[in-house]
């Protein structure tokens, strides 16, 4: 509410007639006001029991939040001394001060009329939708290990394929996890203590009960440590502990540059990391099964040594750019103004490098080589790996680049034999171009080497709602529920047929990595709770449910489980009309609304289209993507009721 609203509502409230009240009902401690209920949820009203002994007529209530902000304001009658006024909660979490007024006084106070509290949660009336949330936790918990390590506890997520915790599959789980779990930091302790001198991390921490004592490293990988500032960045976002922050923040330093120097990472002529001839971001480099050197067991290479072939593989750059601009923001939280500067100066220049050598037009090629070599039986030129999926999301493509990577998966959606386009890599590599000692990946359409992956179809959800590409949004979300979520399983690949792909004798049916990236595209790009910068106290408001074709009424609830930061809202389309009411923790908050047909070609009619923020006509912009007209609005303070009217 603006201040010029709250001094009208004030103004009101002194109004209420005196005449009508008592003096002996006057005194405070004669009136009170309570509440049927301790906890209440954001946005779901309270009938607030009110008692001013002797008097009937008009009566208030003011609230303010636990920051001490004007939560809102609620207007009822008492009758022969007693009412019911019911109030609607919001603003910041925690205990919520009310102040009842009558006759144009302040006639009773209550520091804690009951306690603002907030869950992750949805209500649409549609199953696949109001179950995904509850079914997602259930199985992200399942791929929980804790364990004690080292004088710790170690607390983290499993590898689907792996009995370990793998900084990866951690990082990655985390994206929905935190919805849930308020231990998000603990086991980026743990992975800090193992961070080497010159900066690099292993792989995995240890696991001594299944005879795992020591954390390692594959030396193919070139992603870890960019994984490493992404997770200490994503665990900071969701607690706005900035004291935990600064204690990880050398790290993130010394991981960041050990990337950009060390000459077995960095390629200085090109200005871009460098890693083996991997299928993306997995860990193993091409050629037949050969001998592990330190073990003697067959095996597929996972070091680097002089027969090694050297490029450039577009996901390490796109995620190390990603990582740069998250520093670059930590810095000006916390850190050094003139490095913020660097690292954002180091991420433009890569993704310039990587766009001018690897960009082909409509998608990142999957390996440029930097010795030229033959690799028979697949058109390089083709093939489409799922770090492109994963780019949608990371903040560093232009909005044409996108829908670029968008538009490819919907081509290829529509000619595959697949039962989905969430490939790995397509065309896969043929039989025996990465020798796995016999494991799933060398047979085509097996593993990374061309399985269907759930988490890639997450990624290509949340870009879908990214880049106005709602409906294919949508249609993956539904996917993903009926043929395994609903179900409660889902692994990390499929073969092609839908057959579940078993990787080893540790694998189980919950791949938490994939369920967190469809749980973050249901969230962020359904609902459209995306938050801006840290503790959601700057967010985005863009509910996408006008693009179904059955809800026209939402409640969806974001909350931090490490945290007090959360967004509300109550969102309903009717016949010439989009109503929202929005309760957060922001303070400033962007409301991205899509417009149905008939309100865009109001839109283009001088005055057809009213828009109203807490009563009062407010600017607007109407934003095109794609075919899609969106009406943007700013918004701050803890009372946001929208109505937009043609």
């Amino acid at each position: 509410m603006s201040p010029l609203n709250r001094r009208r509502a004030l103004a009101r409230l002194m109004a209420l007639p005196t005449a009508l009240l008592p003096a002996a009902a006057m005194a405070q401690e004669r009136a009170t006001l309570t509440s049927p209920q301790s906890i209440a949820a954001p946005l779901q009203p309270i009938p607030i029991e009110v008692r001013i002994p002797g008097y009937s007529g008009p009566a208030a209530i003011i609230l303010f939040d636990a920051r001490k902000r004007y939560a809102g304001t609620a207007e009822g009658r008492v009758a022969n001394g007693s009412g019911v006024i019911p109030v609607v909660p919001r603003g910041a979490l925690g205990p919520q001060w009310a102040a009842l007024f009558a006759s144009g006084q302040q006639v009773a106070t209550n520091p804690s009329l009951f306690t603002l509290d907030a869950q992750t949660s949805l209500i649409t009336g549609q199953e696949r939708f109001d179950r995904f949330v509850p079914a997602a936790r259930t199985l992200m918990s399942q791929a929980l290990l804790e364990y004690p390590l080292n004088g710790s506890r170690a607390h983290g997520y499993r590898s689907p394929d792996s009995a370990l915790i793998w900084l990866r599959d951690h990082v990655y789980t985390l994206r929905g996890v935190r919805y849930f779990d308020p231990d998000v930091r603990g086991t980026y302790d743990i992975f800090q203590r193992y961070q080497q001198a010159d900066g690099s991390f292993p792989d995995f921490l240890p696991r001594p009960e299944v005879g795992v004592n020591n954390a390692y490293r594959t030396a193919v990988e070139a992603d870890v440590e960019y994984l490493y500032v992404q997770g200490v960045y994503e665990a900071w976002q969701a607690t706005g502990d900035d004291a935990w922050l600064a204690q990880h923040r050398d790290s993130m330093r010394k991981a960041l540059t050990y990337s950009l120097r060390d000459p077995l990472r960095w390629d200085t002529e090109r200005g871009l990391i460098k890693r083996p001839f991997t299928i993306d971001t997995w860990d193993f480099e091409y050629g037949p099964t050969t001998i592990d050197p330190t073990n003697g067991n067959p095996a597929p290479r996972h070091w680097i040594d002089e027969q090694t072939k050297l490029g450039i593989f577009h996901g390490d750059n796109t995620g190390m750019a990603q990582a740069l601009r998250m520093m670059a923001q930590v810095e000006e939280r916390i850190g050094d103004g003139g490095l913020a500067q660097f690292w954002r100066g180091a991420a433009d220049s890569i993704m310039s490098n990587l766009n001018g050598l690897s960009w082909n037009g409509r998608f990142y090629r999957h390996h440029v080589k930097l010795q030229p070599y033959d690799v028979p039986g697949v058109d390089e030129e083709l093939q489409l790996s799922l770090s492109n999926a994963i780019a949608l999301n990371r903040g560093v493509l232009s909005p044409e680049q996108g829908q670029a990577i968008l538009a490819e998966y919907i081509a290829r959606g529509e000619t595959t034999t697949a039962f989905a386009e969430w490939f790995s890599i397509d065309p896969p590599f043929p039989y025996g171009s990465y020798g796995l000692a016999g494991r799933s990946g060398e047979l085509p359409g097996s593993y990374v080497n061309g399985g269907i992956m759930p988490l890639v179809g997450g990624e290509l959800a949340r870009g879908a709602f990214r880049h106005g590409r709602e409906t294919y949004g949508f249609a993956i979300l539904e996917h993903y529920w009926l043929r395994m979520l609903s179900r409660g399983r889902t692994f990390l690949w499929y073969h092609p047929s839908g057959a579940e792909g078993v990787g080893s004798e540790d694998t189980i049916p919950t791949d938490a990595w994939s369920t967190a990236h469809m749980l973050a595209a249901l969230i962020e790009g359904a609902a459209g709770i995306r938050d801006n910068h840290v503790a959601l106290r700057s967010v985005t408001i863009a509910p996408a449910w006008g693009a179904t074709s059955d809800v026209r009424s939402a409640y969806a609830v974001a909350r931090y489980a490490g945290g007090d930061g959360y967004a509300a809202y109550h969102w309903q389309q009717r016949q010439q009309a989009i109503d929202i009411q929005l309760s957060s923790s922001a303070d400033t908050c962007q409301i991205r609304l899509l417009l149905p047909a008939d309100a865009e070609r109001a839109a283009r009619r001088r005055g057809r289209l009213r828009v109203l923020l807490n009563g009062n006509p407010t600017p607007y912009t109407i934003e095109s993507i794609l075919l899609n007209q969106v009406l943007v609005v700013a918004a701050s303070g803890t009372v946001v009721d929208l109505q937009v009217r043609w």
